[in-house]
């Protein structure tokens, strides 16, 4: 079994970097590390939601690039009276917590020449969550240390995740800046799905690529940036970009040997804050 993964590196800004990514790294949208300045009443519920679209490898592996699009989701304040009360009130210390959603289109072994030979890749979805806890240093920098896990379901099925450290600048009222390294893993079942070759592929593809059997864990390690600036009031442009590398044993895949093992990303997204009172 096997993958491409995208990573949307767009504008999963707050996470991103994966991150709608499509797999690697885009397919990754986690944007619960961006803070952005609060209203001056405390609305029960703050949502941000918007599109963004980038450059991601074409697979999991691959050394081509190709283009892809995804929603942007960022929960930045959810208060139910008794029961939680996360993030509002202008400050930056705290529990944050997000959706995060990644998506991996279908696979085409027929439309990459290294791939030849190995059975298709339906599209994967890939739905969970992100927790971190964002500490404030200053008025302006602040780092938060942070978790996040999907489950994966239609092309391949497992767990996929990451854990990172965002350190955030917020350079003016309207700019704000976040950076920082992250670690990518996988469960042996999603990591068998797109990295691994079966017998019967390898002989499909006469021997050109040897049979892989990947165990799960960590499958990259990379950095990402991300800028947010308020254009207009609640409205963001979004920029973002990330470098990664496939590590551990992935990296001696077949697929990444026929490919590569470094991945960049890049997207760009507009995304608008929604506040409601219930």
């Amino acid at each position: 079994m096997r993958h491409p993964k995208y990573i949307l590196g767009a504008v999963a800004v707050s996470t991103l970097l994966p991150s709608v990514a499509l797999a690697q790294n885009f397919g990754q949208l986690d944007q619960a590390q961006l803070s952005y300045s609060q209203a001056e009443t405390r609305p029960d519920l703050i949502v941000e939601l918007g599109l963004g679209a980038g450059a991601t490898p074409a697979y999991e592996g691959a050394s081509t690039y190709t283009g892809t699009i995804l929603p942007l989701i960022n929960l930045e304040r959810l208060n139910i009276p008794g029961v939680i009360d996360i993030g509002g009130a202008g400050a930056t210390d705290g529990l944050k917590i997000a959706p995060s959603i990644s998506v991996v289109r279908e696979r085409k072994s027929a439309d990459f020449a290294p791939l030849a030979g190995l059975n298709n890749v339906d599209t994967t979805y890939a739905l969970g969550g992100r927790i971190g806890y964002e500490i404030g240093l200053n008025e302006a920098v602040s780092v938060q240390p942070y978790v996040a896990a999907r489950y994966a379901f239609g092309g391949a099925q497992g767990f996929v995740g990451e854990v990172g450290l965002d350190m955030t600048a917020r350079l003016t009222p309207e700019l704000t800046l976040v950076a920082g390294p992250v670690v990518n893993f996988a469960s042996e079942n999603y990591m068998d799905r797109y990295y691994g070759v079966s017998a019967a592929e390898s002989a499909a593809t006469g021997g050109r690529l040897a049979a892989f059997d990947p165990q799960g864990g960590i499958k990259s390690v990379g950095v990402k940036a991300a800028v947010k600036y308020e254009f207009v009031a609640d409205t963001f442009l979004n920029l973002e970009g990330s470098y990664s590398r496939i590590v551990g044993g992935a990296e001696n895949s077949p697929i990444v040997q026929s490919g590569s093992d470094s991945a960049f990303t890049a997207g760009v997204g507009i995304s608008r804050r929604f506040s409601f009172n219930y």
